[in-house]
Order: structure tokens, then sequence, then C-alpha cells
């Protein structure tokens, strides 16, 4: 405070202020009183007159500080004073007030562990503050003898809590070691203690163990997450690219996570059982040829990779024949192991899960990018804010250098300044406007016809496939015509909806983006929707006394395959080669930019594949994490060596949300929709799979209840619930209603919340704007209080000059 008053105003000081240092915070009492009769003061100033703030004259007894800003706020000696004696400054600054709140928090503890109370404290050697339960008022104990009560209250306490207390204690080290030191057992306790030093040793190589034990378990948890693939690749892409780019891996990431889940209760319950009993083989199989890793046929058709390989019967242990010759038999009250209905429920059961775990997940992301409030200020925070203080690596700290400066250029890039300062501008003349429409009607016009045309090719074609005779085992090769076609329609359509965005010139740079994915989606989903129709419909009729539904299996493994393939020519020939040409013939350092709406559509596309494929083939999932683990390291090698950040990077900052989004509606509902179909419309082969001999494959769980009924009272509950719980389309209404009213409510309540939290915002500013008014009144208050004093000292002087003078 010292320098503070150095070159402050010249106001009146009396000798105790002259004298006087900062404020202690056990003068507390005084200070608000302090402040209440300057409160008081002004409100009787102001009921005499209107009370306005005008403007310093030089001169009038107040000086400007000689290092201060030009139109910054000065204020006098007793204002800065009662600002820094203020509640808000005091806290956490005063060692007694540190000492005393510390003080309450020991002998809480010693009250918890139930240890005797102290004798002879009584209720003034307890002080505190506030919520701590401090009295600082002059009449309190001085800080030496709250430091010696606390000095007794850490000697009643165990050597770990002692530790931890001063741990946490904000004091100088020489403080703490002080403390620590008095706070010991006396010698005369030590001598006592001697008899006792095999206790005390068993307490030490206690202590040691389970610190070894907890650095142990430190170490392994720290092993099983360095195991993990993406541990230091994400960092060095966030870091190099902003997170814009690594929204794309780490969507990547979140869909090997959803085939984990999805591949684990088909291994448990499918896969794995059926490989523990398996069927008898109808034959010699092919002998494998290579050719099956991308066909999916051949040797591949008869194993657990494919729906027609499970058998139609229920599965038991084997048993011993009896010595009298005659044949096993199941207990008479047992449940054997239905493979039909666990095939249905696992199937069911999965997507379930799915489902919810993508809700969930959705709604974490529109918490996360749509949370309430501006982004004001988002640069000070990057700058001030968003250093970790705990990295003490070198790469770790190059690491978050790159990614602040990346996330620095991505808020303050230009082109989005730019494009909200055209939006602001006034409308366009008629002519520009109608010639943005015609644009944007041909280009649209343009996007569509594509699209039409590639769903009639593929349609064509499928329809050319389905005419002619069932492929031979040695042209296998043929089967994976339909596939190359589709996968090559959905590459090159990207870039020619890309070449005719550029003649579009979206004002919003945003704008720009989902109109890109929007088209992008159209085509996927057109696309599938006629290979659904193709497999469902056409392929069944013509597949009568084959298994189609293995067929159907063997073309989504064929898609899944031909367009990782395809990807991995694209990244190849796309990005590699498009770098060499531009540094070589062009003579250009610029490298292609990193397409992150065209690579996640990709994504997409793929685990749509998988979801289809989960009926026909409960094996796709791994096949699908493979493809995204592999493709995981060729993106990752290409975007570092031949890939820049997009020139827009803070496009992509809600991305995720919009991607989650994309996963959930039109993809997995799509998915879902087929297999709903699939299951309760269409019927099964009669020649493969559990579900032979049906007329659906809903029909195995009727077939499932009406066993129960005959099988014994204890189960007769189950085909109750079935019949009123799961055929009762009432309950079914109800759920879905309850659904939509838990919705609704939902978003009635953050929109609540998010009024209540502007409202805040708003009573936080306005509280803001009320503390700067009060301390200008208070600065005039003491303006006018200088004023008239100065004035009654002039006068004073003048009368004694004019006594002088008589």
């Amino acid at each position: 405070m010292a320098q503070l008053l150095a070159f402050d105003l010249n106001v009146p000081e009396t000798l105790e202020d002259q004298g006087s240092q900062e404020p202690s915070p056990y003068d507390e009492s005084d200070v608000h009183d302090s402040f209440h009769r300057i409160i008081q003061e002004q409100t009787q100033w102001a009921a005499a007159q209107a009370l306005e703030l005008q403007p310093r004259e030089p001169g009038a007894g107040t000086q400007a500080a000689s290092g201060s800003a030009k139109g910054a706020p000065v204020h006098s000696s007793a204002t800065l004073r009662i600002l820094a004696s203020m509640p808000s400054r005091t806290i956490g600054r005063s060692r007694g007030a540190i000492i005393s709140q510390y003080y309450s928090r020991t002998v809480r503890l010693r009250r918890r562990t139930g240890r005797p109370q102290l004798g002879g404290s009584g209720r003034s050697a307890r002080p505190s503050l506030r919520l701590y339960d401090l009295e600082l008022d002059s009449a309190t104990l001085q800080e030496e003898e709250r430091q010696m009560l606390l000095v007794r209250e850490l000697q009643s306490l165990t050597v770990t809590q002692r530790d931890h207390m001063l741990q946490g204690m904000p004091l100088s080290l020489a403080e703490k070691r002080c403390l620590r030191e008095k706070s010991q057992t006396p010698r005369g306790k030590r001598r006592g203690w001697r008899g006792h030093r095999g206790l005390r040793c068993w307490s030490w190589l206690w202590d040691t163990c389970v610190l070894a034990l907890h650095n142990l378990g430190l170490r392994l948890l720290w092993g099983l997450h360095a195991l993990r693939p993406w541990r230091y690749a994400l960092k060095r892409i966030g870091g190099q690219f902003g997170s814009s780019v690594l929204s794309y891996f780490l969507f990547l990431k979140t869909l090997l996570a959803f085939n984990a889940l999805l591949l684990l209760p088909l291994l448990a319950f499918i896969v794995g059982v059926q490989a523990a009993f398996p069927p008898a083989p109808p034959g010699p199989g092919p002998a494998f040829t290579g050719l099956e890793l991308l066909t999916g046929g051949g040797s591949f058709s008869h194993t657990v990779m494919y729906y027609g390989y499970y058998r139609n019967a229920t599965l038991n242990q084997p048993c011993a024949p009896p010595l009298d010759g005659s044949q096993c038999t199941p207990e008479a009250h047992g449940l054997p192991y239905n493979m039909p209905l666990a095939y249905l429920f696992t199937v069911g059961m999965v997507f379930f899960i799915t489902c919810i775990t993508l809700v969930y997940s959705m709604s974490r992301s529109f918490g996360e990018s749509y949370r309430v409030g501006s982004t004001l200020g988002v640069h000070a925070i990057t700058v001030f804010c968003s250093w970790d203080y705990k990295v003490t690596q070198k790469w770790a700290s190059r690491l978050q250098h790159d990614n602040i400066r990346t996330q620095l250029k991505a808020h303050w890039h230009p082109q989005e300044l730019l494009a909200e300062w055209q939006l602001r501008q006034g409308p366009r003349s008629t002519c520009g406007r109608l010639r943005q429409v015609a644009v944007l009607v041909l280009v649209w016009l343009l996007c569509l016809g594509t699209t039409l045309g590639c769903a009639v090719a593929v349609y064509a074609f499928s329809e050319l496939l389905t005419q002619q005779s069932p492929v031979s085992a040695e042209r296998e090769g043929a089967l994976l015509a339909l596939p190359l076609v589709v996968c090559l329609l959905n590459l090159g359509a990207p870039y020619l909806f890309r070449g005719l965005a550029a003649l579009e010139r979206h004002d919003s740079p945003g704008l720009e983006v989902y109109v890109a994915i929007c088209r992008n989606l159209i085509l996927k989903m057109v696309i599938l929707g006629i290979l659904c129709y193709h497999w469902l419909g056409r392929r069944v009729g013509a597949l009568k006394d084959q298994c189609w539904e293995n067929f159907v299996g063997q073309e989504l493994y064929r898609l899944t395959v031909v367009d990782f393939l395809l990807t991995l020519l694209d990244t190849l020939f796309g990005e590699l080669l498009w770098r060499l040409i531009s540094e070589k013939k062009f003579k250009r350092r610029g490298k292609p930019e990193f397409d992150i709406a065209r690579n996640v559509l990709d994504l997409i596309y793929g685990q749509t594949l998988t979801w289809l494929g989960v009926l026909f083939s409960p094996l796709l999932p791994a096949v699908q994490s493979v493809k995204l683990l592999l493709l995981f390291y060729v993106k990752k090698t290409s975007l570092l060596a031949n890939c820049r950040a997009p020139r827009r990077p803070w496009l992509a900052s809600r991305m995720s949300t919009v991607f989650v989004s994309l996963l959930c509606f039109p993809s997995f509902l799509g998915a879902a929709i087929f297999l709903c179909y699939a299951i309760w419309q269409v019927k099964p082969s009669s020649t493969c799979g559990p579900f032979r001999g049906l007329d659906t494959m809903y029909e195995a769980g009727k077939l499932w209840v009406r066993r129960l009924e005959k099988a014994g009272p204890r189960v007769s509950w189950l085909p109750w619930v079935h019949q009123h719980l799961v055929e009762n389309t009432f309950l079914t209404y109800l759920a879905s209603a309850l659904l939509l009213a838990v919705i609704y409510l939902n978003i009635q309540v953050v929109k609540g919340q998010r009024k209540v939290i502007c409202l805040l915002k708003e009573q936080i500013s306005n509280e803001g704007e009320d503390k700067i008014f009060l301390i200008n009144k208070l600065h005039s208050v003491y303006e006018r209080k200088e004023r008239s004093r100065a004035g009654r000292t002039q006068e004073a002087m003048k009368l004694v000059d004019d006594r002088e003078a008589f």
C-alpha cells in the first residue's frame, strides 16, 4: 500500500492515517462501519442535492498519477484504503486469517476422528472468518496465541493427517517448516515411545508397502493407457492441424468403440456358442485360394462368418451313451440353449445397446458443442488460460505450443470476419439476388441429376446381374463387379459436387460445408436404398432354393472390402500424387487440404454397411474394426506427409455433433428399419440358417413362448409377459408417448435454464456497473469533502491574515 499512496491525491490525512499500514482483516467490522458511514453521508448529500460526477479540474487539490494511463480512474487515498480492505481482497492474504482458518479445520478433523477435546480453550479462543466461524474483531487473541492453539491441535492428529494439513496451508515453506517442528512430539514423550519401537517400525513398513503398491497400480494404469494406438498420434494431430482435423480421428475412434460394443455380445452368445457345437459339414469344402479375402465366398461360405452356418436346433452338452445302449435325453425340466432364439435376441439386444449409446453420445455432444454462452473473450482465454503448467517434457510442451498456435489461427482467420461483415451489410441488388438464385438452382439440379443417374446406374446393373445365371466357383471374381461400380460412384461423385460448389459462392462458409454434407449424404443413402431393394426384393425371389442370407452377407462384406481398397487408392493418388505434382510441376509448396466432411461421410457409409450386415454376417463388425484400425494409420501418415489443415478450420469446431447426429438418424435408423423389415416380413431360406422352415424370423420367438407354456408352472409367467407386454401394441404406443413427453419436458427445461442463465449474466453485468457507480459516487463524496475542507482552511487563513492586518 505504500507504493500506492506515493502517487496519491493531495488529501489531508490525520496522524493515524500517516503512520498506518494496510488495514488488517481483524478490523473488518471497523471497515464495514466506515463504509456504512460513507454510504449514509452520500445518501444524505444526495437528498440535499443531486450528485453528479463531474470531470476533475486541474489545480483543485488533485493531481493525476505520473505513471497512470490517460483516462484511467484516479481515486483518493481513503477510497483506495477502503477498497483494499474489502472482504474479497483480504481473505486469503492475511497470515492470521490463514492460521485461524486451519485451526478451525484441524478442530473439526480431530472431532471427526473421535479424539478428546482440548481443555482450557474457550469459545473466544476459536476465531472464525465467515464460513469458517472466525471471530476477527479487536478483542480476539493475538496471532501467536492462535499459532500455539494450531500447534496443539496439530499435535493431537496423526502424522499423516498432520502432513496433509500442513501441505494444504497457503503459507511459505519456512512457515510450514516452523509449524512442523513445533507440532512434533516433545522429547519426554519420545522417550516414552522408545518401548514401542517395534510398533513404529511395523507402521513404517506398512506405509512403505502401501505406497509401493499404489505406485505399482499407477504404473500399470499408465501402461494400459500407453497401449492405445492413438495415444500420442491424437496429440500430435491436434497440435499441428487443430481440433477440426482432430475431430475426424476422434470420430473414427468412436466408431471403433461402437464396433467393439457390437462385437462382444455377438461373440459371446452366437459365434462362440456355435463354434463350441459345430454342425456336421455338408461335404468337402473348397480349398483356400486367397480370393476369399476379397469376395468373402469360397471357403468362407461354410464358417461362422455367415448366417447359413448356424443351426436351427437347441444346443446341449454332449453326454456319454448309457450302458444299455439307449439314446441320450436332456433333463426333463431343463431349458436348453435355443440357437434361433439366441440369434434373434442377441441381434436385437446389440441394436438396442447401440441405440442407447448413440442417443447418449449425441446428447453429450450437443451439451459440449452448443453450450449456453457467448464466444466473446475466447481469444483471451486461449492466450492466458490454455497453457498447462504441469507439462514438463519438451515434446509435450512443443505439442501444446503448436495446439495453441493452431487455435489462434483458427479463431482469427480473416475470412470468417470478412464473411460476418458481409452478412451484416445491406441487402444485395435485385439482379445480384436473381443471379445467385439461378446459380444455386442450376447447381442443385446438376447435383440431384448426378445422384439420380448414379441410382439408375446401380439399379440397372443390379438387375442385369439378377437375370444372369449364378456365378460358378471359378468365376467368383465377377462378384466384385457390383461393389466396384457402387464404390466408384461414391468416390467420383463427391469430386463433381465439390467442383460445382465452387460456382455457388455462399456468403457463409458454414453453409458451404453443410450443403456439401447434404449432397454427399443424399447420394450415399439413395444408393444404399437401391441396394436394399435389390437384396430383399429381387434376390430373395431369384434365390429361392439357395441361401439368400449368405449372399446378402457376402455382398456387404465385398462392399466393405472394396470401399477400404478404394479409400487407400484415393489417399495415395488423390493426396500423395497431387502434392508431388503441385511441388514438381507447378512449383508450389501448397499441400491439398484435408477434406473433413467427405472423409467423415465415408466413415458413416462404412458403419452403415456394418449395421446392415450384422444379421447376415455376425463377424462383419470384426472386419470393420480391422478396417478402421488400418485406416487410422493410413490417414494419419497421409495427413502428416501430404495434407494441410483446411483454410477455415473453425468450420469443423461443431462438426462432431453433426457427425454423431448423421450417424444416429439416417445411418442407424435406416439400418434398423432394414433389419426390422427382414425379421418381420421376409421369409427365411428353407435350406440354411437358424430360421429355416419358418415363415418369418420373428416366428421363432412365438414358438419359444409356446414351448414355455408347456414347460411347467415355474416359467408360466414368461408367456404372460410376452403376450401382454411384447405383443400388446397399446403399451408400445404408451411408451412412445412417454418418451416424446420426456423429450419435450427436457427441451423446455433446457430453454428455461438458458433463460435463467441469461438473466444471471445480465444480473452479474448490472452488479459490476453498480460497483463502478458506487466507487465513482464515493470518489465524488471525497472530492466534495476535500473541497469543503480546503475552503474552510482558506477562510481560516484569510481570517488570520485579516487579524494580523488590523
